[in-house]
């Protein structure tokens, strides 16, 4: 029996992720970008405009988002719970930085999770002809947040881990890779997916009033060390990490994270400058963070695998 074809999908996008909705788009046949003017009135709220709007009844239709601040995402939840009104046979939202939550850490009264408030706005996307809505994240920070939910939406939690060891296995001394990990969250977020490399597992300890990094598990002596985490925000640990691994002896360190936040272009604390001791060999991230890729472009240490195969992926249906 012949395979069914594959539905066409109409993908819009917010300003920023312009050029990976065109890196999607080109993935698939299967998939037709559209555009919305992005206008303000004058007192700065927004004044949106879905192009050909009446071509969507019946069709496909998806939104990919980039939550980079949090003046972005009022517009862009506008234009999100406008769609599926517009008589689409399905939704699927891709959102691939679900950025709240990741400083969070609720330990007395009167912390305020806003990554729950964030999934409680999402999860009232109105339903379209096909349904709930299908909501594509990549490396959500805190496992528990997928419980975070309702019921009106489909959370699919996906994962860059693929392009890194697709990337590994390049490498000329893929042979000699050892995966760390930051600290035993991280280990138990991706180590099933990297089964098959050595490990090394580092943790904080606290000495006086610091907290200081050390190895719990693993020899990384003479290897390639390629630190794994979720994501980057100022990059402490990741320094701190490196520091360790090469005092005990690792040949080159390297580090992947999907999202590269890097808020106050911290970004620059990594960057191989004129002969300098060179810490990192390769900084790899994707483009869910669509300003942090436009911010290293061509600086090295950094190389931006991209989440459009990935993206494209689950978006044909």
């Amino acid at each position: 029996m012949a395979n069914p074809a594959k539905k066409h999908v109409f993908l819009f996008y917010c300003a920023e992720c312009e050029e990976l909705a065109h890196k999607v788009a080109a993935q698939s046949d299967s998939i037709t970008l559209q555009t919305i003017k992005w206008r303000t009135f004058d007192d700065g709220f927004p004044n949106i405009y879905i192009n050909n709007a009446q071509d969507l009844r019946g069709n496909h239709v998806a939104f990919l988002a980039s939550f980079s601040h949090p003046g972005a995402i009022f517009e862009q939840i506008s234009v999100i719970y406008n769609l599926p009104r517009l008589f689409s046979a399905s939704f699927t939202l891709v959102l691939p930085f679900f950025p709240t939550g990741s400083f969070e850490r609720m330990e007395e009264e009167g912390d305020v999770a806003t990554a729950f408030t964030m999934a409680r706005i999402l999860s009232n996307i109105p339903i379209s002809r096909g349904g709930p809505t299908s909501v594509v994240i990549y490396d959500i920070h805190a496992l528990q947040e997928r419980f975070y939910f309702g019921d009106n939406v489909l959370p699919l939690f996906e994962t860059g881990i693929p392009l890194l060891k697709q990337r590994l296995r390049q490498l000329p001394d893929a042979d000699n890779v050892v995966i760390a990990f930051p600290d035993d969250g991280a280990w138990k977020r991706f180590h099933k997916q990297l089964d098959g490399y050595p490990v090394v597992i580092c943790t904080k300890v606290r000495e006086e009033d610091k907290r200081i990094v050390r190895i719990k598990e693993g020899v990384p002596a003479g290897c390639h060390v390629v630190i794994v985490d979720d994501l980057v925000q100022s990059g402490g640990t990741l320094i701190e990490c490196q520091k360790v691994l090469a005092a005990h002896g690792a040949a080159k360190v390297s580090a992947y994270v999907t999202h590269g936040v890097f808020p106050k272009q911290s970004w620059n604390r990594f960057l191989h400058n004129n002969g300098l001791e060179i810490a990192f060999s390769h900084f790899w991230i994707t483009d869910s963070c669509p300003h942090t890729v436009k911010a290293i472009s061509d600086k090295a240490p950094f190389e931006v695998l991209s989440l459009a195969d990935s993206i494209a992926d689950a978006l044909v249906i």
